[in-house]
This record gives structure tokens, C-alpha cells and sequence, in this order.
């Protein structure tokens, strides 16, 4: 056995409580205590007795007061959470008028006109907005419908579907009938198959636009539409061998009963597959800018001779690099971030691009004879991921010209996003550096560049059409409104900030929604504009939740709910349509059954604005004259800047009037005094 004694002859300290022999019961008083026992005791502090334990028991004892301590903490913050929420104004809560119910889950689905395009298992389907009754099914591919756009073209609406294959068909609806155009992308040969990864139809629908991919290649095909043409052929079709056939229709399905009488649709849609329209005439293929490399030409001089003309040169399109410095330069870099540089390199990706088309303005140049009719593209605009270009290439041309930009815009940064106004009046280019540059296309000057906050970057632009605050609501101003836009932009880390720039006035940014820190299940996974609602958009959160949020006051409205709770997964993408003209947006059912029973239903919500109490009048009369706007905002920085300018003048020019006048009447007082004065000398 070890000695009591330690190595250098010192006493070791013995636990508290411990002491030699028996213990004896001790006097009433102190003075009759044994001072010999006074040796047998040893005082500790009681927070060091624990470290005496031998191990592993002294491991076990921390482990355990950690794991202690860290629990009391959790429960402390779960209880300052329940106190939060508990004391947070909850907003009021609406559930769907209606409901479309399918036996399977439909993936995807668009609004135009009075209609609604749900698409799913080996189709899509066509309903009926305010109803919800289903008018017509096309079930005849192999696969199901991922992805489909439909756009409004008058009287009539351009569909077209994206199944699992990545394939795109063109639909036309006119009237009663649902013609089918062509198909884009479809290949005999299954080894040149091509994918689609985006679409855009041109404010009108005289272009589309597709951006493909296939053979580790990506391109973008644009087509011309002839629209007049199909309408022409609609009325006088040529090869018609039974027009009173029709197809037969499904029966309604199945709505909720304590909300919607189950009636009859009066709208019949057939299909007319006999009926030919004129194809889509193909107009260029645009190529991703080829990377930069090094050239043969010795000096300036050989680069102007060899090269046709200047066009283009020093506008950020070409550059002409000796292969000397451009190896140099590599060298430098490799030489600075070898650390970075060193391990297993990753694919690079294909490059995605970005495409809006532009409307005629004094940006968008175009030749002297091209006559263009009012309201119709000119100017497509792309950039593509990691590029700092903007390119602007021409739509009147034809296959055989040979494909350039008529324009580059260089930006300092990478562009990371962009967006076009529903008017097609207004631009917006978001940089990888945080930076926001807004273009004003119909004037054709740029209405300010705008920074975000530090550490935000933007991850999606939704502009809104422009609205006035008058007595506490939100109101759109009759007629055309100029030089003026407000969009919203969500960044990546879940922060929403709001954007508005007037005439010559700069930009101006203010938060909307904080980066969620302490309810990190409320980051925002989705945005939309809700243009039936002036100055209104939904917000998506990822836990489940809707509202809508007033961007004027930074106020959230109210909520929108499902009738029974959704069990989400962890990165959910919501499912939703919003109409550009009625007070309805559709959301689809992300409820997951717990067992796997064929029979459970698949269902779309269909959200009324004007069945709410809330929001049942400002979806009406949302609009307010020039002449009430003019007197209701008599303050000068709410009026427009010709406006502005035009009450200036007649300020000024009342200003000037009025000092005339007094003149005069100065003048006649100055002639009347030296006439009394002179009857008075006499």
C-alpha cells in the first residue's frame, strides 16, 4: 500500500468529513473541545472535492455535469422561444375556398386567362379558374409533364409542356379548340437526344426561345412565331376531316361540398389534332462565349488588318492576347493560389444562360429600314454564369445571317441574375458582388446602381408594378407611369430588401424581412408578386407557412393555410401558381401520407383573395385617378418628375405674374403720390 505521506514528505490532503478513529459525541460548548481532534479534521472547498475522484469516475462526473448544463440550457431557450411566440401578434389565418383532388400528385402548374394547366402523369390537364372544374385532359405521352408555361396572347394562349425526357411541345388555344404545333426538341436517333433546361416566350408571343442541352454542348434556339397566322388558320381551317368530332370528356372532379356546389362547366374544349398550323420559323442558334486564349497576331497593327472592321473591339466582346502574356499570367496565378489549386479538380459545369426579350428603345439599336411594330421584341438580351457580359443580339434576321451581338454590356462583377419588368419597361442586373444596376429601357438611361447590405447577395429579383400609398391603401395610378420601379429581391440568406428608384432620384433599399437567426425554420424559400393586391407578395417559408406581406408598411397581412397540416420535406421547393389578373393563386398539397394507400388523394388549394374579410376590398377599386393622385400627393417627392417639373413652372410662372402686378400697382401709387404732390406745391 501506497504511503499517506507524498513524495517530499507533505501531508495529503483527505477528503471532507474524513478524520482518525471513532467519532465521539462533542461538548455542548467549545471550550470543552479536544484540541488534539482539531488535526484529525481537513477542510476542503467543496468545488475541488470531485477533482480527488479517481478515473474514470472524475471523466464520467464532468461528462455528466456537461451534458447537464448544456440540456438546462436548451430547456431555458426552449422556454424564451414558447414566451416569444407566445407573445407575438399571430396573423390571422385563411384557408382555401376550394380544392381539386387527383389520384395522382400532379408536378407542376401555370394561369392564363380564366384557365389553369396542371400537369402530370402522361399529360396535362385544363380547368377552370373559378371553379375548379376540369375541362379537358391530353394524356397522350409515355411519360409524365415536369414542367409547363402558358402564355396569354390575347384571345388566345400559347402551352407549352416539359415532360420527364426534357422534351417541349408547343400547344395553341383558341376558342373551343386545342391545336398541337410542334414538337422542339424531339430526336429520332435517342443518342442526339436534347434536353430542355429553360424557355422564354417573348410579351405578346411573337418569340420563343430555348436554351438546350445535349452532347455536353449548350445552345440557345430562337424561333419566330406566326401567330397571325395561326388565328387565321383557326378560322379557315384547311384540313378538317370531321370538325363535329370531339373527344370525350372526363367527368368533374371531386370538390369540396361545403364550399362549391358540384355544377357543370359551360366551357367544352376539344381536341383538333387534324388541324396543321404553320411551324415556328427558326431565326439563329447562340452559342456560349468561347473562354479567352492567346493569339498569333505580333503587334496592334496586324490585329486592325487582319480583323474585318473595328467592330465590337474594346466593348468587353473581343480581345487579343499574346500567348506569351497569357501564359504568364496563368503562371502568376497558379504561382499565388497554389494552396487552393492543389487536390482532385471537379467538372466544370455547363454554362446556364439568362435571356429576356427587350421591347424597341433608345438602348436597343436597330437598322434604319427594319420596321418593327409597336409592343414587339427586337432585342434579345443573355449573359451566361461566370460572365461579366451582357449581350444584346438582334431578332430581325434570318437563319443564314451570321450570328454576333449588336451589342455587349460589360459589368464589373459576374452577372449572377437578372430580371425584366412585366412591362418590359425596366431592367434589373445583380452582380456576384452585391451590386444592383436598374435600367430604364423605355427612357434608355439607367436609373441608378444600388449595393446590398454586407454579406447579401442576391438570389432572385420580382419587380411589382408601381403603386401610391393614398389614406392607408395601396392603389395603382391610372394610365402610364414613367421613370418609376420597385421590385423586391431575395438574397441567399433568406433576407428580403426592397428597391425603388424615381426618375433622376437615386435608388433607394430598405429592409423588408431580417435574416431569420433565431427561427431559422422561417427562412424565406420563395417569393411572389401578387399583382391583383397592389404592393402585396407571398412569402414561402420553409417550414410551411404563407403570408402576405405589405412592402409599403413592412406589415404582414395575413396567412394562408392548408385545412390540415403539411409535413414537409427538408428542402421544400412549393408548388404554386399566382394570376397576373384575378385574386387567385393555387398551391399544391405537399401532405405525405404516413402508408403508402393508393386511394389517399392528391390536391390543389385554390386561395380567393376577395373571400377574405381582409383583403375583400383592396382587390377592388385599386386604382385612383391622375387627378386624385395629383391632389393627394401634393408633397413633391411623391410626384412624378414631369409633374415635378410642371408645377415648378407654374409656380414659377404665378411667382412672375404676381411681381408684375405688383409693379404696376407700385408704378400707379408712385404716379398717383407725385400727382398729390404737385396739386399740393400749387
Amino acid at each position: 500500500m501506497s504511503s499517506p505521506t507524498g513524495s517530499r514528505g507533505q501531508k495529503m490532503r483527505l477528503p471532507i468529513f474524513t478524520q482518525k478513529g471513532l467519532l465521539e459525541v462533542q461538548s455542548p460548548t467549545e471550550k470543552d473541545w479536544s484540541k488534539d481532534d482539531e488535526e484529525n479534521y481537513v477542510f476542503k472547498d467543496p468545488a475541488q472535492e470531485l477533482d480527488s475522484l479517481p478515473q474514470p469516475y472524475r471523466m464520467i462526473n464532468k461528462l455528466v455535469s456537461l451534458l447537464f448544463d448544456r440540456s438546462w440550457d436548451i430547456i431555458q431557450e426552449r422556454n424564451r422561444q414558447r414566451e416569444a411566440e407566445l407573445s407575438r401578434i399571430q396573423p390571422t389565418i385563411y384557408s382555401p375556398v376550394f380544392k381539386s383532388e387527383f389520384s395522382k400528385t400532379p408536378n407542376c402548374m401555370a394561369i392564363a386567362q380564366d384557365y389553369v394547366f396542371i400537369g402530370g402523369a402522361k399529360g396535362f390537364s385544363i380547368y377552370s379558374l373559378y371553379d375548379a372544374k376540369r375541362i379537358y385532359v391530353w394524356d397522350k405521352l409515355k411519360v409524365d409533364v415536369t414542367s409547363i408555361w402558358a402564355t396569354d396572347l390575347g384571345s388566345e394562349i400559347l402551352i407549352a409542356p416539359v415532360d420527364e425526357m426534357g422534351i417541349v411541345r408547343l400547344f395553341y388555344l383558341c376558342k373551343d379548340g386545342l391545336f398541337f404545333i410542334k414538337t422542339i426538341n424531339e430526336m429520332d436517333d435517342t443518342n442526339r437526344q436534347t434536353t430542355l433546361v429553360k424557355m422564354e416566350i417573348s410579351h405578346g408571343g411573337d418569340f420563343a426561345a430555348f436554351l438546350l442541352q445535349g452532347a455536353g454542348e449548350t445552345w440557345l434556339d430562337v424561333y419566330k412565331l406566326p401567330k397571325e397566322s395561326w388565328l387565321k388558320e383557326v378560322e379557315n381551317p384547311q384540313l378538317t376531316t370531321n370538325p363535329k368530332k370531339k373527344v370525350r370528356q372526363p367527368q368533374p372532379n371531386t370538390l369540396d361540398p361545403v364550399t362549391l356546389d358540384n355544377l357543370e362547366t359551360d366551357i367544352n374544349i376539344c381536341f383538333k389534332g387534324d388541324i396543321k398550323l404553320s411551324l415556328p420559323i427558326y431565326i439563329m442558334k447562340i452559342k456560349p462565349p468561347k473562354p479567352i486564349t492567346g493569339t498569333t497576331f505580333k503587334s496592334p497593327l496586324e490585329v486592325f488588318a487582319k480583323i474585318e472592321g473595328c467592330y465590337g473591339l474594346g466593348s468587353g466582346q473581343n480581345h487579343f492576347i499574346k500567348d506569351s502574356q497569357w501564359e504568364q499570367q496563368a503562371t502568376i496565378f497558379n504561382a499565388t493560389y497554389k494552396k487552393y489549386l492543389d487536390g482532385e479538380w471537379e467538372e466544370e459545369p455547363l454554362s446556364v444562360a439568362t435571356f429576356h426579350f427587350l421591347l424597341p428603345s433608345c438602348i436597343t439599336t436597330m437598322p434604319a429600314e427594319a420596321k418593327i411594330p409597336s409592343g414587339v421584341a427586337c432585342v434579345l438580351g443573355i449573359h451566361w454564369t461566370g460572365r461579366h457580359n451582357f449581350f444584346l443580339y438582334s431578332l430581325n434576321r434570318t437563319s443564314k445571317d451570321k450570328v454576333d451581338p449588336e451589342g455587349v454590356w460589360p459589368c464589373a462583377a459576374p452577372i449572377a441574375a437578372s430580371q425584366l419588368s412585366p412591362c418590359c419597361s425596366y431592367l434589373a442586373l445583380a452582380c456576384e458582388d452585391g451590386v444592383l444596376t436598374l435600367w430604364d429601357l423605355a427612357e434608355g438611361f439607367p436609373l441608378g446602381v444600388v449595393a446590398l447590405p454586407d454579406g447579401c447577395f442576391c438570389q432572385s429579383i420580382h419587380f411589382l408594378k408601381y403603386f401610391v400609398v393614398h389614406k392607408g391603401r395601396n392603389l395603382y395610378p391610372e394610365g402610364l407611369v414613367k421613370s418609376q420601379m420597385t421590385c423586391v429581391v431575395l438574397c441567399t440568406d433568406a433576407s428580403l430588401h426592397l428597391v425603388a428608384a424615381k426618375g433622376t432620384q437615386g435608388p433607394t433599399i430598405s429592409v423588408l424581412v431580417e435574416r431569420p437567426v433565431k427561427h431559422p425554420d422561417e427562412a424565406i424559400c420563395a417569393v411572389a408578386p401578387v399583382p391583383a393586391l397592389p404592393g402585396t407578395v407571398l412569402l414561402f417559408s420553409s417550414n410551411g407557412s404563407m403570408h402576405l406581406l405589405d412592402v409599403a408598411k413592412s406589415q404582414v397581412i395575413c396567412a394562408f393555410a392548408p385545412p390540415r397540416p403539411q409535413h414537409l420535406v427538408a428542402a421544400w421547393k412549393p408548388v404554386f401558381a399566382v394570376s397576373s389578373h384575378h385574386p387567385y393563386f393555387l398551391l399544391r398539397d405537399e401532405t405525405k401520407a404516413t402508408t403508402k394507400a393508393s386511394d389517399t388523394p392528391n390536391s390543389v388549394f385554390y386561395f380567393h383573395f376577395d373571400a377574405y374579410p381582409l383583403l375583400e376590398n383592396i382587390s377592388r377599386n385599386c386604382t385612383i385617378s391622375q387627378a386624385d393622385l395629383t391632389e393627394a400627393t401634393a408633397s413633391a417627392h411623391m410626384l412624378p418628375l414631369e409633374k415635378r417639373c410642371e408645377n415648378f413652372l407654374r409656380k414659377r410662372l404665378q411667382e412672375v405674374e404676381t411681381k408684375v402686378r405688383e409693379q404696376e400697382h407700385r408704378a400707379r401709387l408712385r404716379r398717383y403720390s407725385l400727382l398729390l404732390q404737385r396739386e399740393n406745391r400749387k
